[in-house]
């Protein structure tokens, strides 16, 4: 496949593009700063802002999918707002490239731990990263309601995103928080990879949302 990262050089996209390309897979990587992104075989690399949609939408064009692990940065000021303007963006890029199959990476802010409440609603969620957290699920709520012509895919880490080692064995769950016995469970990004480059070659879960973790 040809498959576009955007956010190629945040704490997930680097991961994606590895496993990609350890698979056999054409690899374009998307970021501004693209210095710290390996040169290798099969990869292309395009340095750029998401807010040129023009040069954006002609990157993507014929690519067999686009994974988007953009995140302006949990630290950032108006992170809601930066986030939310970066979805529409990215959107607009995708759509008219003609590009139909999209992988969202999300936030487990999204994930139910009752029925009908969700994680990020919680008086335990942390305050810092919330904005971030309603923006992501903000993007899930639009893809359900307003995307059912691009094949689309929202995948939820684990409440817990840690370095690790790809291991390859996780569990996949729906839309549930994934619990380890009383805690909340975990995944490692290497392992998320996996699940995110499991789901562009299967696609088991068009138009749905999906989370993993041990």
């Amino acid at each position: 496949m040809k498959i576009a990262v955007i956010g190629a050089t945040g704490f997930v996209g680097p991961h994606i593009v590895q496993e990609a390309l350890s698979r056999g897979h054409q690899v374009t990587a998307i970021a501004r700063n693209t210095s710290k992104v390996t040169p290798a075989e099969h990869l292309d690399i395009q340095a750029g802002d998401i807010a040129d949609t023009a040069w954006l939408s002609a990157v993507l064009r014929e690519q067999d999918a686009v994974v988007s692990a953009f995140n302006p940065g949990w630290g950032e000021a108006d992170l809601y707002e930066k986030t939310t303007a970066g979805r529409h963006l990215i959107m607009q890029a995708v759509k008219s490239s003609g590009v139909k199959r999209l992988l969202v990476v999300g936030g487990a802010g999204s994930l139910q731990v009752a029925p009908g409440v969700e994680l990020v609603d919680t008086a335990e969620f942390p305050a810092a990263i919330k904005p971030g957290a309603l923006a992501v699920r903000d993007w899930r709520n639009d893809l359900q309601q307003h995307e059912q012509g691009l094949q689309w895919t929202y995948l939820s880490p684990a409440a817990f995103l840690v370095e690790g080692e790809r291991t390859g064995h996780f569990r996949v769950g729906g839309v549930d928080l994934l619990m380890a016995g009383e805690q909340p469970a975990s995944v490692s990004v290497a392992d998320l990879a996996v699940a995110i480059v499991d789901e562009l070659e299967q696609s088991q879960h068009i138009h749905q949302q999906f989370t993993v973790g041990y």
